[in-house]
């Protein structure tokens, strides 16, 4: 896949696997790679990019004596996810367009 395209379906994924409830960085890569090959090297920077658009929030938590990240999705995270929505539409016309 091209990498380009890949970043982008990274993120969008990424915002999708905080829809239901926070997670943080290692069960976010377990969910996600069902999906698509993704390492915890890759997800961070895609995550400090989601903080800083505003996608996510983080905060911490006290688990098993240490403090855990946990990523929380904004509403604009969830607009982000509609606007992907909207954005598949156009693409699945581009591709039967290609394919026919």
């Amino acid at each position: 896949m091209d990498p380009q395209l890949k970043k982008g379906f990274l993120e969008v994924l990424v915002l999708a696997s905080l829809k239901e409830e926070p997670s943080y960085g290692y069960k976010i890569v377990q969910d996600v790679s069902e999906i698509i090959d993704i390492s915890e090297s890759t997800l961070y920077p895609i995550l400090k990019r989601l903080e800083q658009q505003k996608f996510v929030k983080i905060y911490t938590e006290q688990h098993q004596s240490r403090l855990r990240k946990y990523y929380m999705i904004t509403q604009s995270g969830l607009n982000e996810i509609d606007k992907s929505k909207r954005d598949y539409e156009e693409i699945t016309k581009i591709y039967r367009y290609i394919l026919r």
